[in-house]
């Protein structure tokens, strides 16, 4: 595997498949026709959930960043050509008028979102491996070729350059939001903890995190909502070490939870869990099964690209304002509050991750993705989540999103990692987050 923990062999046979059934118009095997634009989308999204699992520093945050991003350029791709869309631009902070198709002249829709994916994958995942290297250049080339054949050149052309420069105009945007330079795989050489019984320190010993992950995210530009704090919460339960007091009993609950666990919740805790480099990181987790909702329904070009970028947004953008309240309150784990004061030997089923507390990441952004995907699909739509069926986990049934949500939320506390509080709160800054989303036009009134 490498230095940087390059793709094994199992993961590069799947990226292999993603992209080459792309490349053959496996989407229509039975017309084995040319792939269309809504092929280019969602193949594109399938190879950089891969992607995501297997590049460094690629943490949960970094990879909310790339999805929105990305979710973005196929939706102003889409738009330039498309009346019914009204731009981002002047909706999203900072996004300024994107390149504009030329009046009267030809454009082959796959071409020009193959052109502008291409072009934002290979920006925002330069640092992959070379396995990932090699899986771009196959979805690059033998897309682009199958793509061209038969069709005039000018409009190959002009399709190609119009694609790659609204990748490039995103790129630019990105550029200063704050996240686009990631050090030491997200933990900063010179963060100092403070030696308080109340506030995080590390939980494991890994060299690398004795620090925490990402301090300064949430002060990164959002995408929709206003600033990192517009979804602030209220406090954790004041700390107390008093055996009877309210931090303490939420210490207990997580502590009662872990050592009776039932089988059906120790599944739960592992099939949300969604670690780096393992998975595709929970924002893709709620991408990959969003991705399977929208093939389930026969979605068209206009909805998908539409649903897209509102979940890479609201994703993006939960994390943000998580970090915020994260660094803010800068809260301890359970696992170290309980060692200290109940039992030395106690340990939590899942990695506890590298940085504070309160509140829980899981639950803020699945309260996000939930937000918004039930204001698109309704408040009863039932899924199955067949994320983790590669990896050997069952598929999942749910009624609804947000019953995922509450399960993904809870998941932390069966993994003994999360207080309730930060669950529960975390859930709220979800849905408040999810509104600013939710307010984006994307369809003009007629």
């Amino acid at each position: 595997m490498g230095g940087n923990r390059d793709i094994n062999g199992l993961a590069w046979l799947r990226l292999l498949a993603v992209t080459l059934t792309v490349a053959i118009g496996a989407a229509h095997p039975a017309q084995a026709q040319r792939p269309d634009a809504q092929d280019m989308l969602v193949g594109w999204n399938r190879l950089i959930l891969e992607l995501v699992r297997h590049t460094p520093t690629y943490s949960p945050p970094v990879a909310s960043r790339a999805f929105a991003y990305l979710g973005v350029t196929a939706y102003e791709t889409v738009a330039s050509g498309d009346d019914r869309f009204l731009t981002l631009a002047g909706q999203l902070n900072a996004l300024e008028p994107l390149p504009t198709r030329e009046p009267d002249a030809a454009y082959d829709e796959a071409i020009l979102l193959h052109a502008a994916m291409s072009f934002g994958a290979n920006a925002f995942f330069g640092n992959t491996g070379p396995t990932g290297q090699r899986a771009m250049n196959t979805m690059d080339t033998r897309t682009a070729a199958m793509l061209a054949e038969g069709i005039d050149q000018e409009i190959v052309a002009r399709s190609t350059t119009l694609g790659t420069a609204i990748g490039q105009h995103i790129l630019d945007w990105s550029l200063d939001d704050g996240g686009a330079v990631v050090e030491n795989l997200g933990f900063p050489y010179d963060f100092e903890t403070v030696e308080d019984p109340a506030l995080w320190v590390p939980t494991n010993r890994v060299a690398v995190q004795q620090a925490p992950l990402l301090p300064g995210w949430g002060h990164n530009r959002p995408f929709a909502m206003p600033a990192g704090n517009s979804c602030a919460l209220p406090p954790p339960p004041a700390f107390s070490q008093e055996p009877g007091s309210a931090f303490y009993e939420e210490a207990m609950e997580v502590h009662d939870a872990v050592v009776n666990l039932t089988d059906e919740q120790e599944a739960i805790a592992r099939f949300w869990s969604d670690d780096p480099m393992l998975s595709p990181t929970p924002p893709g987790h709620w991408i990959f099964l969003t991705l399977d909702a929208l093939e389930g329904k026969d979605a068209d070009l206009a909805e998908t690209v539409d649903v897209l970028a509102r979940l890479g947004i609201v994703l993006a953008d939960s994390f943000i304002g998580c970090w915020d309240a994260k660094y803010q309150y800068n809260l301890v784990r359970p696992v170290t509050y309980l060692n200290r004061l109940v039992d030395p030997n106690w340990q939590p089923i899942l990695i506890t991750p590298p940085f504070p507390e309160y509140p829980s990441g899981h639950s803020t952004q699945s309260g996000a993705a939930a937000g918004m995907l039930q204001a698109h699909f309704g408040e009863k739509f039932a899924f199955s989540d067949r994320t983790h069926e590669d990896d050997g986990l069952a598929v999942r049934h749910y009624l609804s999103f947000w019953e995922a949500a509450e399960e993904a939320a809870i998941s932390r506390l069966y993994g003994g990692i999360h207080f309730r509080s930060a669950i529960e709160q975390g859930l709220e800054q979800g849905l408040c987050i999810a509104g600013f989303t939710n307010a984006l036009v994307t369809r003009g009134s007629s």
